[in-house]
């Protein structure tokens, strides 16, 4: 939406220990961010925004059919699958870590990623996935690219350099400088990070 110029006012809910659930029903009918709310109209998971977004403005997804579909297949994917990942490199963009193990899993998980990347820039010309442009497609993957950077994941020189394209879009340097700022701290989360590895550095308030 920001890379779109679609206009939106953003409320920053900070999870509440112990009763995240029930706090965020109030805004939010599964309980989970993100949720979109459109005067009467709510949409409450990331992919039927995106949809929802693509069926008011244009730009949301590719013109041409063919790098379309190839976003589309791969935002399905993402929405659906990597759960070792997620699971194993909590979301957290101002800290960096060192992975205590990486599984057989996990790094199937990273080496399908690396294909995904390197096969869209490859296929639609880049510097983005699905061609010149920012889409819909990179806003999804714009998490896995955090966490290449907190947990240095390994990636080919292909994916690696679409990282560092991806992070330096203006709106992920405005979520990144908000992660920073974010002065509070939860501890579920907080124990998923140490659980995960050793912290070497926290760039957080």
């Amino acid at each position: 939406m920001r890379d779109l110029a679609i206009p939106f006012e953003e409320r920053l809910t900070p999870f509440v220990e112990g009763a995240n659930w029930n706090a965020f029903r109030e805004f939010s009918p599964n309980g989970r961010v993100p949720c979109l709310h459109d005067e009467s109209t709510v949409i409450w998971d990331s992919l039927a925004i995106v949809e929802y977004l693509a069926e008011r403005h244009p730009g949301v997804w590719p013109e041409e059919s063919a790098p379309r579909v190839w976003a589309r297949s791969a935002v399905s994917e993402m929405h659906s699958g990597f759960t070792e990942l997620r699971e194993c490199c909590p979301m957290n963009c101002g800290l960096r870590v060192e992975l205590a193990a990486m599984s057989t899993t996990l790094m199937a998980e990273i080496a399908r990623i690396d294909e995904i990347w390197a096969e869209g820039r490859s296929r639609f010309g880049g510097p983005y996935l699905s061609g010149p442009r920012f889409h819909a497609v990179d806003a999804f993957f714009a998490p896995i690219a955090f966490r290449v950077q907190t947990f240095s994941l390994p990636l080919s020189d292909s994916a690696g350099a679409y990282v560092e394209h991806l992070l330096q879009h203006p709106a992920m340097q405005l979520w990144y400088e908000a992660a920073l700022a974010e002065n509070w701290r939860e501890t579920s989360h907080e124990n998923e990070v140490a659980a995960a590895g050793t912290v070497l550095a926290d760039y957080r308030a």
